[in-house]
């Protein structure tokens, strides 16, 4: 196992905060908040840990070399100094994906190409034989980023996005993202402490993630595959030993996650998708219209969901959002009720003052995260009100 380096986690905007704290949480050195990244310093061991682990994070980059680059002989030369056979086989497929914010290089596909030349110029100097870029799906990912005259060079250790969980099989027209989800969840404070729901589940990503967080589940323990696994200093016993650790840290859960929906299709999507997830245990999903539900629990409810926004599925908005507050208000007492929408005018006709307001990002849709806390008592108070 080698010593501690510095690696860089990507993550969506606003979620900063909370990678930095469950960087802290397994153990991460150095964590440092930057714009949809947070660095941090740990082992190989670690690095694993975070990408089997971290809810929030998309990417998890190791960098393994910065310089000074202002012109494109600069960016070969160094690029091409690079020890790579010793990084990886030439049998392995790679792929380049460059962000550049520079004067030097107005185009971050001939940084790609240029630093692709000089890989596998360097493969040819040192083994005689040189490796196939693939675009789709690559062995090795290799992350070009140059600010101003500084360039660094990373490994991507996760391969495909993080939020590629591995339980989805099935989704619906607007499914959201895991790592949305997750990160949603953790900022509306859901801890596993109460019971659960999601009224309108669609495909079940809110469900399965707020189920992963209550009993801790290792967030990508479907997952299969990672980058660092074609690396040639991949340590597949240590590997294992941070997953056989990580699931000894699963924890009991004593509520209920359930999942309502109307359509029958969403219903089975869900069902699957919790069973691929192997979470059946803890999940409960039931075909049901939530304007004509009741709060199925007693005590505190914790509700999270995603409603239509209008942007796919068309529904009369105003109509709609009323009708949830009206269903909120008079059938669910004791609940703190989170919603999502970019649908901010819909939003309005809620009729239920929030008590929080966070701004996000759904995709490239600029959406609110709003909390609703409904007292025990509404309901009463509504009826004697003389009101249905």
């Amino acid at each position: 196992m080698t010593g501690n380096f510095k690696m860089m986690a990507k993550t969506l905007y606003g979620f900063e905060h909370i990678l930095a704290k469950e960087l802290r949480n397994l153990g991460a050195g150095h964590v440092e908040e930057g714009v949809r990244n947070v660095t941090f310093e740990g082992d190989t061991g670690f690095m694993y840990k975070a990408n089997l682990c971290l809810r929030t994070a998309l990417k998890v980059y190791k960098p393994i070399k910065t310089f000074q680059v202002f012109n494109e002989k600069d960016l070969y030369r160094h690029i091409h100094d690079i020890d790579w056979p010793s990084i990886f086989d030439v049998e392995k497929t790679f792929a380049l994906d460059s962000i550049t914010t520079t004067e030097v290089f107005d185009n971050s596909m001939f940084v790609s190409l240029k630093a692709k030349d000089a890989i596998v110029d360097k493969f040819r100097a040192v083994v005689r034989e040189r490796p196939n870029v693939k675009t789709q799906d690559p062995d090795i990912r290799i992350n070009i980023h140059i600010y101003k005259n500084t360039c660094t060079v990373s490994l991507d250790s996760s391969g495909n996005s993080l939020h590629q969980r591995g339980y989805r099989i099935l989704t619906n027209i607007a499914p959201i993202n895991e790592v949305l989800a997750a990160g949603l969840l953790l900022k509306s404070g859901w801890d596993g402490q109460t019971d659960f729901l999601d009224p309108m589940c669609g495909s079940g990503t809110f469900l399965v993630e707020a189920a992963m967080i209550a009993c801790n589940i290792p967030v990508n323990i479907n997952r299969e595959s990672y980058a660092f696994m074609h690396w040639k200093d991949y340590d597949a016993e240590l590997h294992q030993k941070i997953v056989d650790a990580s699931l000894k840290k699963v924890r009991e859960f004593h509520h209920k996650i359930i999942g309502y929906d109307k359509a029958p299709s969403a219903v089975r999507k869900t069902q699957e998708n919790v069973d691929h997830a192997n979470l059946s245990d803890y999940i409960d999903v039931e075909r049901k219209d939530f304007f004509r539900t009741e709060k199925p629990v007693e005590g505190k409810l914790h509700m999270v969901f995603n409603p239509p926004y209008g942007e796919r599925l068309p529904i009369e908005m105003e109509e709609f959002y009323a009708r949830i507050g009206d269903t909120l208000k008079q059938n669910y007492p004791g609940t703190e009720a989170w919603l999502i929408t970019s649908n901010l005018e819909a939003l309005k006709h809620v009729g239920l003052k929030t008590s929080k307001k966070i701004k996000a990002f759904n995709g490239k849709l600029e959406a609110r995260l709003v909390k609703y806390d409904i007292y025990e008592g509404s309901k009463k108070d509504k009826n004697q009100d003389g009101n249905p």
